[in-house]
């Protein structure tokens, strides 16, 4: 047995991306083992992936590079990998990756396209193109390895029974949002046909939609109620999830489930849209030439308006949900 350890600890979305890959990794190449260390919070994703083992960590416990000396060494001892897969590529890893060279260890690193992504996001560039997947830039991690990988970039329902709409409306960064308003008026629009089930964290996002709750018929908040676990269950019993550029979209695409996702500032062309979501439940503004002007939506509107939420037409997002 071929044991990789695989590191990444950025946020939840990014994380959730590598899911995927590593199940259809693994379904290709039986004989391999992937150790995933992130944050504890993170385990529930890469429940039922056989040959996956998840490596909670605290980064807080491991801080510095004498830290991360420990923790190289601990991951070591626990594991014995054969090679070292960054999936990440910051300071942190980069330092990871010096200490496993040290000790002898292959270490593969993923290629992010920084400078692809800066001219995508440049807003005087007009020539935008679609850059390669982000799951295609993990994948290419193990195929440096010498594994074949062929990615299907399919959606696997895990349940039979569907019904409802899943909504969440809120992400980390404002270039990423819809504006609240719109999305009340989507919920009430959506609520009058479907069950619509409200997806948050934190205490002002369940604050918000247990407002909404209260208000609209035909609505519930599941916000701050469900582990992880029970979240994704939830999400793969849903006909359909509606998300921003957010985690929402990648816990669909892992579950099976389909997902018209909403971009503002962002773009699916920067690489980020979920696994075998389709490019036909994208809903954006497409005839403004600054778009996208971030790759994580956490800028400021060089505009000033945030025309490419303020403008976006929920009609668009009921068209898609009802196609």
């Amino acid at each position: 047995m071929t044991r990789v350890l695989a590191y990444r600890f950025s946020a939840f979305g990014d994380v959730a991306m590598t899911a995927p890959v590593f199940r259809e990794f693994l379904e290709q190449n039986p004989d391999v083992e992937i150790i995933m260390v992130s944050r504890k919070n993170f385990e529930g994703l890469f429940a039922g992936i056989p040959n996956v083992i998840f490596k909670g960590i605290d980064l807080d416990d491991y801080k510095g590079f004498f830290g991360l000396r420990r923790l190289a060494s601990e991951l070591i001892k626990e594991f014995n990998p054969d090679y070292i897969a960054n999936l990440h590529d910051v300071i942190r890893t980069k330092i990871l990756d010096k200490i496993y060279r040290q000790k002898g260890l292959k270490v593969f690193k993923i290629n992010k396209g920084k400078e692809e992504k800066e001219r995508l996001t440049d807003i005087w560039n007009l020539d935008k193109v679609q850059l390669k997947k982000t799951v295609e830039r993990y994948a290419d991690v193990f195929r440096e390895m010498g594994f074949k990988v062929e990615l299907s970039h399919q959606l696997r329902p895990t349940c039979d029974q569907k019904s409802g709409i899943g909504f969440a409306p809120f992400a980390q960064h404002k270039g990423k949002m819809l504006p609240l308003e719109k999305s009340y008026e989507l919920a009430k629009i959506l609520s009058k046909k479907h069950t619509v089930y409200f997806f948050g964290g934190g205490k002002k996002e369940t604050e918000t939609l247990e407002k909404w709750e209260k208000e609209i018929p035909n609505t519930k908040s599941l916000s701050g109620k469900l582990s992880l676990t029970e979240e994704l269950h939830k999400i793969s019993e849903l006909e359909l999830m509606i998300s921003m550029d957010s985690a929402n979209m990648h816990l669909a695409s892992l579950m099976g489930t389909r997902c018209v996702s909403v971009w503002g500032s962002t773009h699916p062309y920067a690489g980020f849209l979920g696994f075998g979501q389709s490019e036909d439940d994208v809903v954006q503004v497409t005839d403004l030439t600054c778009r996208p002007c971030s790759v994580f939506g956490d800028k400021e509107c060089y505009r000033g308006d945030w025309a490419c939420l303020e403008e976006l037409n929920i009609q668009k997002i009921v068209q898609a949900v009802n196609l």
